[in-house]
């Protein structure tokens, strides 16, 4: 696996993401909303032991996520999440790859790991921009 640091989001982020989520129980959240939710829920999934084979073995809306990545301006994740959408297909096991898979899932992976490197500052303006 790729070795990569976990995004650390600011005290903005975390508390926001915290009234939101306690919000959805009592109203229907606007896409922008839940575009931010998807996005840091999402993330712990693919920091994991397994991850884009843990995210498209997950019992999460896959396209649902995407387009959220996407709304805030993510494009290399989602370019990243679409090039791993065959791992959808693959073993539940992640060690089941062939060395010709996990070679090609590890080459996204980093790509992927490389490109949340700006996602904090994407996430920082998007809710400047779309939920202030």
């Amino acid at each position: 696996m790729f070795a990569h640091e976990p995004i650390e989001w600011p005290e903005e982020v975390e508390t926001l993401v915290e009234r939101l989520e306690e919000e959805a129980s009592e109203r229907k959240l606007s896409r922008d909303e839940r575009a931010l939710l998807d996005v840091y829920q999402t993330l712990p999934l693919v920091e994991g032991e397994d991850g884009l084979h843990g995210f498209w073995h997950s019992e999460i809306n896959h396209q649902r996520v995407i387009t959220s990545f996407d709304l805030i301006g993510a494009s290399v994740l989602v370019d990243g999440l679409n090039a791993s959408r065959w791992c959808e297909t693959r073993s539940e096991d992640r060690a089941d790859y062939s060395e010709t898979e996990e070679d090609h899932l590890s080459g996204i992976e980093e790509e992927f790991f490389e490109g949340m490197d700006e996602l904090v500052d994407l996430v920082l303006e998007f809710i400047e921009n779309e939920l202030e």
